[in-house]
């Protein structure tokens, strides 16, 4: 049976989210993300349905009770495997399964799945229809306006159409082109140019869908602005990433209407001590937590300190929660100063 309330509250919570990112929004990611806003909706890094239903890495599935809303990418191509790893992601307890159709990584062109799938919208609409039949949570998909030489006010349109015929309802839109020989994936972040406009123009010519942007957005202004504008949702991904405090400390106020203070970087650091020890029990390394805590500052007095200490210290061998606290220390006395 389909849990309503819970849809509700993920769908509420795409009005800010974070983007899926590999190698950067693991466990721990989340985990201080989840510190700094209460409201916004978290994802995971692509996670490729063969690795869960031919390999049985469940352990890719992970994650913590405290980060819902938390969603699951699934990279894929067949149907059918794509059921089977979403309901085997709504088992794990995840609120959104969303499959990924704007990675342009040689090594997802290689599998079929990612970007390339913008040139088989068919394909797509297949995906969907079979993960929505196998779970009773949202499915969601994140796309780019384009790949290659397509036209993009060509290509969109028909592509969502096909997604909605088979019961999407929420759509995240990366506002670039993918260039799928040529550019690096690095490259494809930054150097195809933002579409925004064609993004808000699908949102007026399909009302009804509920549509995030992404791609290039930097503050919590901008994210206003596009909500301003009439856009469902904004997803931000790298700003999240390397000034987490600038984009979340004031998001569940700005952009939720909490009336709750704001949160902290200082608390957000004290927090993670606590978590970083019991990682630590459990046989892990302090610089897998710190390495998402190194922007945690930024654009503040003592930033640098902060990073430094960290960057230097975590790695060693021995290094423990007392390391956050006194890189915590210098940037007390730096703004104290």
């Amino acid at each position: 049976m389909t849990d309503y309330s819970r849809n509700k509250e993920v769908f509420a919570a795409s009005r800010l989210s974070i983007a899926p990112m590999m190698d950067w929004t693991d466990r721990h990611c989340r985990h201080l993300h989840r510190l700094l806003s209460r409201r916004v909706l978290l994802y995971t890094e692509m996670v490729t349905a063969p690795a869960l239903v031919r390999g049985g890495a469940l352990h890719l599935l992970e994650h913590g009770p405290g980060e819902h809303p938390v969603a699951l990418q699934l990279g894929g191509s067949d149907p059918v495997e794509l059921a089977q790893a979403a309901r085997l992601g709504a088992e794990a307890g995840y609120d959104e399964i969303n499959l990924n159709v704007g990675c342009p990584s040689d090594r997802v062109q290689s599998g079929t799945f990612g970007a390339v799938l913008m040139k088989s919208p068919a394909r797509v609409a297949q995906c969907c229809a079979a993960m929505r039949a196998a779970v009773d949570v949202p499915v969601t998909v994140k796309c780019r306006i384009g790949v290659d030489d397509q036209t993009p006010h060509e290509v969109l349109p028909h592509f969502i159409q096909e997604v909605v015929a088979a019961g999407v309802t929420r759509l995240t839109i990366h506002a670039r082109m993918a260039w799928l020989e040529g550019l690096s994936p690095k490259e494809n972040r930054d150097i195809p140019p933002l579409d925004y406009a064609l993004v808000h123009e699908m949102k007026a010519r399909f009302p009804a869908l509920h549509l995030s942007v992404n791609g290039g957005i930097d503050s919590l202004e901008a994210v206003q602005s596009h909500l301003s504008a009439g856009m469902d949702g904004v997803m931000v991904g790298r700003a999240a990433y390397h000034s987490p405090a600038q984009i979340l400390c004031a998001a569940d106020r700005l952009i939720f209407g909490e009336t709750t203070p704001d949160s902290t970087p200082e608390g957000a650091a004290r927090a993670m001590m606590d978590y970083a020890e019991l990682h630590l029990v459990a046989g892990g390394r302090l610089n897998q937590i710190t390495r998402h805590m190194l922007g945690l500052f930024a654009g503040r007095p003592g930033a640098r300190a902060w990073r430094r200490m960290l960057s230097e210290g975590a790695h060693l061998p021995g290094a423990g929660p007392e390391l956050i606290e006194a890189a915590l220390g210098l940037v007390e006395d730096v703004q104290a100063a």
